[in-house]
């Protein structure tokens, strides 16, 4: 888009922006096609993907252990390392993508002009269904039924999507990763989650049997991900022309 044509990016303007990475554990690589239908949705020519580039900036990183995913580990970097239990104090030597991609956000942070509203971290499960989230646990009450509204629009947006198995936790475990820390570190106006979706198969409501999972069907998750933004931005008037719906997936 010419920089004239969208709000967010002419000189002055205040840029809201939603940082979105994925692929940190390599052998999770359904990770790669939700953030794959993520970014084909928001460079498409799709009237939704139009007003969400006008008004928001989207900060992409699809895959944050690209020397893992090379050499076809599971869980680690080439160096050994589980990258998502390194966020509180990354290396630029052992962990240099992790550094580079928390150094930009706290740039970010530390900017004015730029509200850091949303982190997302793109994994996948082995055991659960569907897709969920997980989110921080906050002393103020106010700020953690906040965080509940993107999961609770994106149930409503994508029929794979189980906002039952979502869930908030502050795990000593999990202390590490992107979405603890950086929700520790960001102001109450930024929401931090980890985005799962099975490995399998999801369910859908009322349903007796699982569905398997395809590479469409992770896709499609990231578009819903992606046009979930128009509702919690409630954007909608903004849209032009008819909306075709999301093609099922089965």
């Amino acid at each position: 888009l010419p920089i004239s044509a969208a709000a967010n990016l002419r000189p002055g303007a205040e840029q809201k922006v939603v940082f979105i990475t994925a692929r940190v554990h390599p052998g999770e690589t359904p990770s790669s096609f939700v953030c794959q239908g993520i970014i084909d949705f928001l460079v498409s020519h799709h009237p939704i993907a139009k007003v969400l580039r006008d008004h928001l900036v989207f900060k992409i990183a699809p895959m944050l252990n690209p020397d893992g995913v090379y050499l076809g580990n599971y869980r680690c970097s080439l160096m050994g390392f589980d990258l998502n239990r390194h966020w509180a104090n990354p290396s630029p030597w052992a962990h240099p993508t992790l550094h580079g991609v928390k150094e930009l956000i706290i740039d970010m942070y530390n900017n004015p002009k730029i509200n850091l509203e949303f982190y997302i971290d793109i994994h996948a499960h082995s055991t659960m269904m569907n897709g969920f989230m997980y989110g921080n646990i906050f002393e103020d009450e106010e700020r953690f039924q906040r965080q509940a509204v993107f999961p609770k629009l994106l149930c409503q947006n994508a029929e794979d999507f189980s906002y039952s198995s979502t869930s908030f936790n502050r795990d000593a475990v999990k202390a590490g990763t992107g979405r603890r820390f950086l929700g520790g570190l960001l102001n109450d106006t930024s929401y931090c989650y980890t985005l799962e979706v099975s490995f399998y198969s999801y369910i859908l409501g009322g349903a007796a049997s699982a569905v398997p999972y395809t590479e469409e069907a992770y896709m499609k998750l990231g578009r819903n991900v992606a046009r979930t933004f128009l509702d919690y931005y409630r954007l909608n008037s903004l849209v032009e022309g008819p909306l075709a719906p999301t093609p099922k997936t089965r």
